[in-house]
């Protein structure tokens, strides 16, 4: 299941937002149990890679991260075109990927949707089919939390869409598309909508799709059953206008919301009712150090496993901003910005166990590996990096899905 810029997997506790014990105790075995709990610890976890396939890159890249040292080493690659955003079903079985274009097999104005089956065995990833995303440039791609719809949002036509999952695997043409409406402050770029991200919240009831052109977080219900999109009773909450919001992330308890605004280079905190569906604006912080003139946009966020730290990505400055999370209020507190080791810092993600942040460098075609500090949140680079072409998205498994 998706929560904004996060997959919440089997055997882990919703609440706590992928945190839980990393060691299963055997049932009628606790002193075998007791004396292997080091051992059952994993030792490393599955990371997948969306890229841009302009340059040096061929489609999705598959690695593993060790869990001591933070070294990445290869797996494999599956071609596809423009694989920018992937997501992973709730079986660990499939992934699939935005094929982000103008066109899908001669038919214009759509890009594409592609699923691959992962092989228990080898990690590999084997492609199954595709379909039209229904909207040009699409940017963003999510699971539901039954593994029955993948939902994705096309940035240049302002759409979102519903795409059915089969038994095996393969996608269905789109069950439900919605054109998104209206435009905001900046003539340049928000000239209409575009839809930069989709997503459930945690209690699984809605679906978000931030829109930069239009300053708003739209909030939808899907029905399982046919696979339609409808707007929520209350359907959008508004960002600053001229902000730009592109993604989000939930904090630990599902209270508060926290959106990332691409042309602003802020994040905004809102209060959210996951039964309503709505969201109350907080408090906005800038990415960006104090007197900072040069450009900038972010682009990727995330939340801590511990709930206590939060982590946006700068393309312009390099770095990754730092907060920490006040646990009651939800406020954010800057604490620190750290380099991102390369060039245009596109997608990262945090490890589900909180020991690393893995961070794609788009422009300098690398991914690099950070330790996270367990007490404060701070990164410290870990001297581990790997080259890979046009870096922008990246997923990493939890231990319970990692092939070791």
């Amino acid at each position: 299941m998706s929560i904004g810029r996060y997959i919440v997997f089997p055997g882990y506790v919703l609440a706590s937002m992928l945190t839980g014990s990393l060691a299963t105790v055997v049932a009628g075995e606790p002193a075998a149990a007791s004396r292997n709990i080091s051992d059952a610890k994993p030792k490393k976890l599955l990371v997948f890679v969306g890229t841009y396939t302009s340059g040096k890159s061929k489609g999705i890249y598959s690695y593993h991260l060790d869990l001591d040292s933070g070294a990445l080493t290869p797996i494999g690659v599956a071609p596809s075109v423009n694989p920018s955003f992937v997501a992973i079903d709730p079986s660990h079985r499939y992934l699939y990927a935005v094929n982000e274009t103008e066109s899908f097999e001669g038919k214009p104005h759509t890009g594409g949707v592609s699923a691959f089956a992962i092989d228990p065995r080898t990690s590999e990833l084997k492609a199954l089919n595709a379909q039209a995303s229904e909207g040009a440039s699409p940017c963003d791609i999510v699971v539901d939390p039954k593994g029955k719809h993948v939902l994705v949002a096309n940035y240049s036509s302002g759409t979102v869409a519903v795409l059915p999952i089969s038994a095996d695997g393969r996608l269905s043409p789109a069950s439900s598309v919605v054109q998104h409406q209206g435009k905001g402050k900046n003539p340049q770029r928000q000239e209409g909508p575009h839809a930069h991200s989709i997503g459930f919240d945690p209690t699984g009831r809605h679906v978000l799709s931030c829109d930069l052109g239009t300053d708003k977080v739209l909030v939808y219900k899907l029905d399982e059953a046919t696979g339609k999109l409808t707007a929520n009773d209350e359907p959008f909450a508004s960002i600053e206008p001229g902000s730009g919001p592109r993604h989000f992330a939930f904090g630990a308890n599902g209270r508060f919301l926290y959106v990332l605004n691409e042309m602003a280079s802020t994040v905004t905190t809102l209060e959210y009712d996951g039964l309503r569906g709505a969201g109350k604006t907080l408090d906005t912080i800038s990415t960006l150090p104090a007197g900072f003139q040069g450009e900038n946009t972010t682009a990727e966020i995330a939340v801590h496993p511990s709930g206590r730290t939060l982590y946006a990505s700068n393309r312009g400055h390099n770095s990754i901003a730092v907060f920490s999370i006040d646990p009651l209020g939800g406020k954010l507190t800057f604490v620190e910005h750290q380099s991102s080791g390369g060039k245009t810092p596109r997608g990262f993600a945090v490890d589900p166990t909180g020991a690393f942040l893995v961070c794609g460098n788009q422009d300098s075609d690398n991914l690099v590996v950070m330790r996270i500090d367990p007490e404060t949140g701070k990164l410290k680079p870990t001297g581990h990096k790997v080259e890979v072409g046009a870096p922008v998205c990246v997923q990493i498994l939890p231990p319970a899905a990692a092939r070791q």
